[in-house]
């Protein structure tokens, strides 16, 4: 169990990273999706990526992971409205991805997922 606990660790800290870098390689694709009601969607797409970033490098030392564990928690809340909103604007294009309604509702589902996921890591492994 504690080989399966410390991959997804790596897998969940390797994914934040890499989600929080595409903000910024790839900030086009997330201004389509920040809801328009939103303002500044330049300074919101900085911050989401800068915090995924921030998140995955405090995941790292354990004194840190229960802070990014519910660092994670609250942002993946706050990306709610955008989930919810690629609903309604579903079918959209991404780069080369087309999200349709399905897509959209899947994306919106798997929060709750990732949110567990993240919750799991709260605590440090028990030898």
């Amino acid at each position: 169990m504690r080989f399966i606990k410390n991959t997804s660790l790596i897998i969940l800290i390797a994914g934040y990273a890499l989600a929080g870098l595409n903000h910024f390689i790839n900030p086009a694709s997330y201004y389509r999706i920040i809801p328009h009601y939103l303002p500044h969607p330049v300074l919101l797409n900085i911050l989401a990526g800068g915090f995924e970033i921030l998140f995955a490098l405090l995941l790292i030392p354990v004194k840190t992971r229960c802070w990014a564990v519910y660092g994670i928690i609250l942002m993946l809340i706050a990306f709610l409205p955008v989930h919810i909103s690629m609903i309604a604007d579903a079918p959209l294009k991404l780069g080369n991805l087309i999200v349709t309604p399905l897509i959209a509702w899947l994306r919106l589902a798997l929060q709750p997922v990732l949110m567990l996921w993240a919750w799991w890591h709260r605590k440090p492994n028990i030898r």
